[in-house]
């Protein structure tokens, strides 16, 4: 089973692309509160790329702004990347569906 949910706060506008075969998608960074303290005694958060794919990009991209609230609920999608000589591997949230929260704003 590969299910994950995040809740955070939308980073950057996000904009709609279209790919070569005609498909709508749109990319965002999500950033979510840890719920514990670091050394410091300050929270962190996590940076998480989402993938939104179809009817659901124009959406995303039309409701969501930098401290938007957003609930995600997709799958995790690893891939092995070659750049310049180095491998790496990039994970992301392919989102299966999103729900815009709101009267929550970003902190």
């Amino acid at each position: 089973m590969n299910q994950c949910v995040i809740v955070g706060r939308v980073k950057e506008i996000p904009e709609v692309r279209k790919t070569a075969k005609g498909k709508l998608l749109t990319n965002l960074i999500l950033e979510s509160d840890r719920n514990f303290r670091d050394e410091d005694g300050n929270y962190s958060s996590d940076l998480f790329n989402v993938t939104v794919w179809r009817g659901e990009a124009e959406t995303a991209a039309n409701l969501c702004k930098p401290g938007s609230m957003i609930a995600v609920r997709g799958r995790l999608s690893g891939k092995l990347v070659q750049k310049e000589d180095r491998e790496f591997y990039f994970c992301e949230i392919v989102a299966e569906s999103i729900d815009y929260l709101r009267g929550l704003t970003a902190a």
